[in-house]
């Protein structure tokens, strides 16, 4: 029986699930931990996945690392990095992202170019604030990797060993079109003020990248998205709403629809993967949990002691500033508190709400860019809550589907894995999860009076 490893390096932990390659059936698992914060030593990811796939990753006969998007790892010309990586959370590059929006001649001009209008967490946004701020330090980069890219060469040895990259993750980075399947190299320059550092060659979906210290094959990688998206099997017609730390809403698509608000990704097979993505979805329950002085799962028992709408008590989620709406320098503000709703279960209630009314926002952008939702799944660490999952089909406005819980980013890396170790044309055909499915959104009425609320609250303090 052939087995292949899929490997999860998110923002706060690495996750390593081991597969049949036939059938997906998960055999193993692992799991390290990740150092806090926006910037993060390289090494230190490595370090997690080596904790994680203990016992593990010499064993099967390919491999697939998926990772967060967007995080700069810079790199000297002995390969070491220059600084610690800037994730994609770290919002200090948002000025130098109006910046290169501007000097190119907008967003149109970004959207032609690339497929997406840079925000802060882009590759290239980071890429001028170190070229700013840190001129020695951008003067010693010769090279220039994602999370997933720096694995994967760890993984076949480093060194010399050529970077690869995928085109989801390439698309992220603000100077790869995921429209032409090419480098904009120029863009590069432009964002590092005329520095032309190298980057890693982009692999086609289904190709290896070489192999590792232990002879498995390696693939090409994925960013977390779109391997969520391979992990989970959707089709036409399908909206994923993830609720982990960030919040992304994203669609497969076969044609790359381009909008201001929407960034224009690539997928893991080879078609496109619109996508918009909030800083703030779960970490807004767990930071509400702690201000009230309560464990996570007590939350969803207090909210429901509000009623919906929660008296008019409002939560603009914006803990960690925000990248739709791109506002990186707001914070969170509570609206509506009156004697009546200063009590913990309107806070709670509020959260709940917050959070998945910045989402349906997100939901509303991705429909005016062409996705046309024939059902909603929801995942991440707060879909689990039968609750949230209830509100955020009243909010809306669609039936909702939650899968199994699942490790369903490292799931779709060992799905590709297992693609590139059998070939062919598609990746194979794994068996489908199970799902729970929530009940229809129920007053619509309802649901649209929260979200009236909290649009107006935003937009008294942000204008739209």
């Amino acid at each position: 029986m052939a087995t292949v490893a899929g490997v999860d390096s998110s923002t706060q932990s690495c996750k390593v699930v081991v597969c049949d390659a036939d059938t997906g059936e998960v055999l193993a698992r692992g799991r390290a931990p990740h150092p806090e914060g926006t910037e993060v030593p390289p090494e230190a990811w490595w370090t997690a996945l080596q904790q994680a796939g203990e016992g593990l990753l010499d064993k099967v006969d390919a491999i697939s690392i998926a990772g967060q998007q967007h995080g700069l790892v810079a790199l000297d010309d002995s390969n070491r990095p220059v600084r610690d990586a800037l994730l994609w959370n770290d919002v200090r590059s948002a000025e130098a992202a109006d910046d290169l929006v501007v000097e190119l001649g907008g967003p149109q001009a970004w959207l032609d170019a690339v497929g997406s209008v840079p925000v802060a967490a882009f590759t290239v946004a980071k890429l001028r604030w170190m070229a700013d701020h840190e001129p020695d330090l951008a003067d010693r980069v010769t090279g220039v990797m994602l999370p997933h890219d720096f694995l994967t060469w760890r993984l076949r040895g480093g060194g010399d060993a050529e970077p690869t990259t995928d085109r989801s993750d390439a698309s992220g980075t603000g100077y790869w079109s995921a429209a032409q399947g090419q480098y904009r190299e120029d863009l590069l320059a432009l964002a590092f003020r005329g520095r032309r550092p190298q980057f890693p060659k982009v692999l086609a979906p289904s190709e290896s990248a070489g192999r590792t210290a232990s002879g498995a094959l390696a693939a090409a990688g994925a960013g977390d998205n779109a391997a969520a998206a391979l992990g989970l099997g959707i089709g036409d017609g399908d909206v994923v709403i993830s609720l982990g730390t960030s919040g992304t809403a994203f669609a497969r698509t076969s044609q790359l629809h381009t909008d201001p608000f929407v960034n224009g990704f690539a997928d893991a097979t080879g078609q496109f993967l619109p996508l918009v993505c909030t800083l703030n979805a779960a970490r807004v329950l767990e930071a509400t949990a702690t201000a009230l002085g309560i464990p996570l799962a007590e939350l969803d028992a207090l909210a429901r002691q509000a009623p919906p709408g929660a008296d008019g008590l409002v939560l603009l989620p914006y803990l960690s500033g925000e990248r739709t709406p791109n506002l990186p320098h707001a914070t969170g503000s509570l609206h509506g508190l009156r004697l009546e709703t200063m009590r913990p279960a309107h806070l709670a209630r509020a959260a709940v709400e917050g959070m998945l009314c910045n989402m349906a926002d997100a939901l509303d952008r991705l429909r005016a860019a062409g996705a046309t939702p024939r059902r909603v799944l929801l995942i991440g660490g707060a879909s689990r809550s039968a609750f949230v999952a209830q509100i955020a089909a009243q909010i809306f406005g669609a039936a909702v589907t939650v899968p199994e819980p699942e490790e369903y980013v490292a799931l779709g890396a060992a799905r590709q894995a297992a693609w590139a170790l059998r070939g062919g044309a598609e990746p194979p055909q794994w068996t489908a999860t199970g799902t729970v499915e929530i009940a229809a959104p129920g007053d619509s009425a309802l649901g649209t009076r929260i979200r009236q609320a909290y649009r107006r609250a935003r937009e008294s303090l942000y204008g739209s």
